[in-house]
């Protein structure tokens, strides 16, 4: 016999982690991996790339289930979230919290509106993080400003996120802007995504955000996360058996921070170092990979539909991905969903 569900006191806490892309949401859940503090966190992530998880806090792999330190686990979900909320539910006992990592272009109302099918769990709060150099830009652009606005205008708690990427000093209007696009958020400056778990897991909903997420009640069918997305972005990926040339790719996919809005990717260079890309908008960085070991390169490139050219960035991959010209041309996967 199936145990009784739990009740709204007893049910499991959920945040949703949401925010445009590259406003650095993965920095943040592995932060907050990291500091767990004895949580039991069970994260569930539906994104355009591979899953963002620090190598070394993954303990073992099963299926589309990461089992992380500290009884912590990771699920990718792809578009089926319900099932995987129900699936989630069914190991509450074992876990303390869960935390949504949407898309970078997904609504978080829309996300809140689908976990209130699932009894036995509860929405803890809407978190935002938004890009405190771009953010403007981005809610100003004629392809995506929409959804970058709505993104603020849903958020609870709103982390205002790589301050030190900002001009000393930063742009005075910067804060009453985004007190003007999250009337109803708290405002929480951070750098790297750190920001104390307490304030993420342990923050109850300000009043009124309840019915604010409740304004428009699906019909009883789990919702397509990436819907609000449709039509908007389109993405592209690439695999690579060789190495590439990384520091010049990265120059030149930055160059085109209108047509490349986000890239993500695992390649290795043309030493055999295997190096981390990670791009939003104009700014590119690359790291040293030190997680697991990969035997074939990876990118994904996404960006407006209305001005998308599978063509032109194919051409721009491999004019700057190729070490020489000696080289055998990259493998190319062509992921070319709808996003």
């Amino acid at each position: 016999m199936k145990p009784a569900l739990a009740t709204a006191a007893q049910a499991l806490p959920v945040t949703l982690l949401g925010g445009y892309l590259g406003a650095g949401k993965t920095t943040l859940v592995n932060h907050l991996l990291r500091n767990a503090q004895g949580r039991r966190i069970a994260v569930l992530v539906n994104d355009f790339g591979d899953l963002g998880i620090d190598g070394d806090l993954i303990e073992a792999r099963e299926d589309d289930v990461i089992s992380l330190a500290g009884g912590c686990i990771c699920c990718s979900f792809g578009g089926d979230l319900m099932a995987a909320l129900l699936r989630t539910r069914d190991r509450a006992a074992a876990l303390d919290h869960v935390l949504i990592e949407t898309s970078g272009v997904a609504l978080p109302a829309s996300v809140a509106r689908t976990l209130q099918l699932v009894q036995g769990l509860r929405l803890n709060a809407v978190v935002v993080l938004a890009d405190a150099g771009a953010i403007q830009q981005q809610a100003a652009n004629g392809y995506v400003g929409e959804t970058v606005r709505c993104q603020l205008q849903q958020a609870d708690l709103l982390v205002l996120n790589k301050l030190d990427l900002l001009p000393a000093p930063p742009a005075p209007d910067l804060g009453p802007w985004v007190a003007q696009q999250a009337p109803q958020a708290f405002v929480l400056e951070a750098t790297q995504g750190q920001v104390a778990p307490e304030l993420l897991f342990d923050m109850p909903i300000p009043r009124g955000a309840t019915a604010r997420h409740q304004e428009t009640r699906p019909a009883e069918r789990p919702l397509d996360l990436r819907a609000g997305a449709h039509g908007i972005f389109r993405s592209l990926s690439f695999a690579f058996a060789g190495a590439v040339d990384v520091e010049a790719l990265a120059r030149a996919l930055s160059a085109h921070p209108d047509r490349i809005v986000r890239a993500k990717g695992l390649l290795r260079g043309a030493d055999g170092t295997a190096v981390q890309l990670q791009l939003s908008g104009a700014r590119c960085l690359t790291t040293p990979w030190k997680g697991r070991p990969f035997a074939t390169g990876r990118l994904v490139c996404i960006g407006p539909a209305a001005i998308w050219n599978e063509t032109v960035l194919r051409a721009l991959v491999w004019r700057h991905a190729v070490p020489s010209a000696a080289s055998a041309p990259p493998a190319l996967t062509d992921a070319g969903q709808r996003a």
